[in-house]
């Protein structure tokens, strides 16, 4: 059975059980407070959202988002198969994103990729069908099961602020690797993407005791860049909506 975090109502329920089946979570929740559940739009959209922000700052992954939804409205991945490269690259993405987002488009199109049918599989098994596509790594594909199927088990091993977050929570002399993330997330199964939950609220709480104004490191964090795309898609969409015209 997989477990999901669709509803904060979930969240909640999943945090709790992981508070009582792990007592070091217990001083880690009373500082973190309860996270909110974050969500974003999942199929091709929501995956191509975050292709776009690899390697990138917030703002300018915003930015670019922001002209690709706006260009392609509805987004779909027919639309972005079908787009000439140097379109895309106008719009600011790099030949290696367009090559991933046209591969992707491809395979969805010939029904050889179903996002969203690996919200219903094993945590492991999904990870590993995603990253198994060029241009998608081990961060990607994570946090794609995490914030956009709600898969209750992923587990983002490789983002930086949860990692610094474990060091300090868990009393780690240094900031554990990818590779040592997966053993130390074991006792959380089956609801990892809950632990991830209450390790970035955690980050947070710690990072304003220090007084700290800010996020989670640039690179490979989350909380920012789903915040900041969501804002500027939406502006985006908004003023295409007052200029009426052909789309660039």
């Amino acid at each position: 059975m997989h477990h999901h975090l669709n509803s904060q109502a979930d969240l909640e329920t999943a945090i709790q059980a992981l508070v009582k089946q792990d007592p070091r979570l217990a001083p880690v929740f009373d500082i973190a407070g309860m996270p909110a559940l974050r969500r974003r739009e999942a199929g091709y959209t929501g995956l191509a959202a975050i292709v776009c922000g690899q390697q990138l700052s917030t703002a300018s992954a915003a930015a670019i988002w922001a002209r690709l939804s706006a260009a392609f409205d509805p987004f779909h991945h027919d639309a972005v198969r079908r787009a000439r490269a140097d379109r895309l690259g106008r719009l600011g993405l790099s030949a290696a994103k367009i090559k991933t987002l046209k591969h992707i488009a491809g395979e969805l199109a010939a029904e050889r990729l179903n996002l969203d049918v690996l919200a219903h599989e094993d945590a492991d098994a999904a990870h590993n069908v995603l990253t198994a596509l060029p241009g998608i790594g081990p961060w990607t594909a994570d946090v794609y099961l995490l914030f956009c199927l709600g898969h209750g088990d992923a587990w983002p091993a490789g983002d930086l602020a949860v990692q610094e977050a474990m060091k300090i929570g868990l009393g780690l002399t240094t900031r554990p690797t990818a590779k040592e993330m997966m053993p130390l997330a074991e006792p959380w199964r089956p609801w990892r993407g809950a632990a991830a939950h209450l390790w970035w609220s955690y980050y947070r709480a710690m990072k304003k005791r220090e007084g700290v104004i800010g996020t989670a490191p640039k690179a490979n964090t989350v909380s920012n860049k789903i915040a900041v795309a969501k804002r500027s898609s939406t502006k985006a969409k908004l003023a295409t909506a007052k200029q009426p015209g052909p789309k660039p």
